[in-house]
């Protein structure tokens, strides 16, 4: 019987082959490994907390019902982002569906993105330049389509190579290539244009 400490010393390989024998305490170490990361994962994706965190325990339920799959031929941590990356890319399909009617009033409503943002009050002077670009990177992101966002926060924030990218999202290398693209020059003209707003 492996002991907890051994458990933690044990590689994603060790443990993904442990879990997939039903080993619950290696599955539990993995989940414990990589949970903050995909829920990062998910919530820069989503942007929201509460999409986020259903969804980030969504994929760990479809991780240990799959598990047997698992042939390794990518990291443990790809093949878990794939999972949780594929659930919300649903999840914002089905938001925009339901979203299409009302298009154009969103549309038209200015201003309902920053009534969505956190109010930034705590400890106004530290770090408040770094909290009002983040702000602002957020608000500029929830103004990318869907395979822009996620093709920019895999590569810019999740630091994966083009090759995992296409993977996660099925698609060609090229069509990563020519999204991010698209998605730097999208972001470098919306951060430029949020910067003029304040400075008015």
């Amino acid at each position: 019987m492996a002991t907890h400490k051994d458990q933690s010393a044990a590689t994603d390989v060790v443990l993904v082959r442990a879990a997939q024998k039903g080993d619950l305490a290696a599955f539990e170490e993995l989940v414990a490994r990589h949970r903050d990361k995909i829920f990062a994962r998910a919530f820069s994706l989503m942007r929201n907390e509460e999409d986020a965190v259903d969804l980030s325990q969504e994929a760990w339920i479809k991780c240990w019902q799959r598990l047997k799959q698992f042939q390794g031929d990518s990291s443990f941590a790809t093949w878990m982002t794939r999972i949780v990356i594929n659930l919300c890319l649903d999840q914002l399909r089905k938001q925009k569906r339901h979203r299409t009617e009302s298009i154009e009033q969103l549309d038209d409503e200015v201003g309902g993105v920053e009534r969505q943002m956190p109010i930034l009050t705590t400890n106004p002077t530290a770090g408040l330049e770094r909290a009002e670009l983040r702000q602002r990177i957020d608000k500029a992101l929830g103004q990318l389509s869907v395979e822009h966002r996620t093709v920019l926060v895999l590569h810019e924030f999740e630091e994966l190579e083009y090759k995992q990218i296409a993977k996660v999202m099925g698609c060609s290398i090229g069509t990563v290539m020519s999204r991010l693209f698209y998605a730097r020059r999208k972001m470098a003209v919306l951060l430029a244009g949020l910067k003029r707003e304040e400075l008015k």
